[in-house]
């Protein structure tokens, strides 16, 4: 298997290195001028072994793919049932911070991996104040990845001063009831939960908690229950990498979710995930070069769920 994986990594990196195309989001300042020639790739299998080519040590903004252990909290809390009624368990076809995708759906999320969803993922967090509930979060983020993930006060500077859309948004959630705390207080702390640095290798781990069924590979520690992971791969499938979840979703077949900082997590259940890292981003805001590495990766090893395994 390891043979297997070591050629796999070096295929897909090279087909990484060859997918050109993309730009840095610019519509956050620190993800503007983040190197944009930076590229790596890592895989964590589900007992504990890691690969790994290129920038894997460069630690880059966690972005939106923070919502999916944001969305393992709330779950452990209220449960897939209590997500499902709350935050939604659709695609909405929309980019990720649209408007229009609330109006329509009377005020509802429709998935707990858009700005909207994810902004109530956070007023769900239990906690008397916005720290309490940031420390529950920054907890979570930590023992996905198995070490002490810290948060960036200048991505974290960066973001709040932009962040008038999801303000908007949390707004508008609040006025039909469907922000269950102080929307503005959500806001802040959701913001902080996307500023937060990671590596590849922190990625691929977090990704491979999910693929072990909820047990990180490194620590060994139990992160989630066992029956809560499935519904949150359900959830990257549909809606992971934004408006181009389907075409994903149709050619890979994996879970996934991406983050506008660049970083991409994809995940092959009881076996291993992978993650890319690579800051030029296509239209939908998926990296560029970390697509096509992941879809190489999967090409080789195998894994694409829809596949049937005779």
């Amino acid at each position: 298997m390891s043979l297997d994986i070591n050629a796999s990594i070096k295929a897909a990196y090279e087909a990484g290195l060859k997918a050109s195309g993309g730009k840095n989001a610019d519509y956050i300042p620190f993800l503007a001028k983040v190197p944009s020639d930076l590229f790596g790739i890592c895989i964590v299998t589900v007992d504990g072994q890691c690969f790994k080519v290129g920038d894997t040590d460069y630690q880059f903004a966690l972005e939106s793919i923070s919502k999916v252990f944001t969305l393992a909290l709330v779950m452990e809390n209220i449960g897939p049932e209590g997500v499902r009624e709350k935050l939604g368990d659709s695609p909405t076809g929309m980019p990720f911070n649209s408007v229009e995708a609330i109006e329509l759906n009377q005020g509802k999320p429709l998935s707990p991996l858009v700005n909207a969803g994810a902004i109530a993922a956070v007023s769900l967090v239990p906690g008397d104040s916005a720290d309490e509930c940031w420390a529950k979060i920054l907890d979570m983020q930590s023992q996905f990845a198995g070490r002490s993930i810290a948060l960036s006060d200048e991505v974290n500077v960066s973001e709040q001063t932009t962040n008038f859309h999801n303000r908007a948004i949390a707004w508008l959630l609040y006025s039909a009831g469907t922000a269950y705390s102080d929307p503005m207080r959500a806001v802040e702390v959701y913001t902080r939960q996307c500023s937060t640095l990671v590596d590849a290798v922190d990625l691929a781990t977090m990704g491979a908690t999910l693929a072990n069924g909820g047990v990180n590979p490194i620590t060994k520690k139990r992160v989630i229950q066992e029956g809560n992971v499935a519904p949150i791969l359900a959830e990257m499938m549909m809606e992971g990498l934004y408006t181009s979840s389907g075409d994903w979703a149709f050619t890979t077949g994996l879970p996934g979710k991406s983050g506008v900082g660049g970083g991409l997590m994809a995940v092959i259940p009881g076996k291993l995930a992978i993650a890319a890292f690579s800051p030029p981003l296509d239209d939908a805001g998926n990296s560029v070069r970390a697509q096509a590495a992941i879809a190489e990766a999967e090409r080789h090893l195998g894994g694409n769920i829809f596949r049937p395994k005779v």
